[in-house]
């Protein structure tokens, strides 16, 4: 029903009202005619101030309830688009929750097979190192071994000389080199020919 139906029903009320008040004021009206009058006073003002407050009720304040009313349904409106939004939101964040578990499993896993890896790597790099020591070392030893072979033949070869000088030495007297010297010419001279 409109405010309007509801508005017209209520004054036919009070009209009815009045009617009956009337009616029987008018039986009463054996009583006292100033009674009568007083009373019909009261029941026309309460009909007058009934009408009147039911024209401020159906004129004045529906569009003052209307506005209310698409005011409240606009914030309930509001409400559940910002509670459906949290609700996603709370969504989202339980299901990045339940993900992170898993994440950070993943993520242990992965940093335990990099420490795996990266420990094996070391030990290769390690090892590898170890024999590039190790074949430097045995280079240097060889190459330390050469130079003392070299070193000691130089050192048998002075020696040798030396022995032999100071044998010649000893052995060759002035005569002998005479001898010598006088064989060495004397095979030049018959090459020569």
């Amino acid at each position: 029903m409109s405010l309007r139906r509801i508005s017209w029903i209520a004054t036919g009320v009070c009209v009815a009202l009045l009617i009956c008040t009337c009616v029987a004021s008018a039986a009463e009206e054996a009583n006292s005619a100033t009674g009568h009058a007083t009373e019909l006073f009261k029941w026309i003002n309460f009909g007058i101030l009934a009408a009147v407050l039911l024209w401020v009720f159906a004129a004045k304040l529906p569009p003052v309830f209307r506005a209310n009313a698409e005011t409240i349904a606009s914030a309930i409106t509001k409400a559940t688009a910002v509670k459906a939004e949290a609700d996603k939101q709370l969504a989202e964040a339980e299901a990045k929750l339940a993900r992170l578990e898993q994440e950070i499993a993943l993520m242990r896993v992965s940093a335990e097979k990099e420490a795996v890896a990266d420990a094996e790597r070391i030990r290769e790099m390690a090892k590898s190192d170890a024999e590039k020591v190790s074949l430097a070392a045995k280079a240097e030893m060889e190459a330390a071994e050469r130079a003392a072979r070299m070193e000691l033949k130089a050192l048998a070869a002075k020696l040798a000389v030396d022995g032999a000088e100071s044998l010649l030495a000893k052995q060759l007297t002035a005569q002998a080199q005479e001898s010598l010297v006088s064989g060495f010419v004397a095979s030049l001279e018959g090459r020569l020919n």
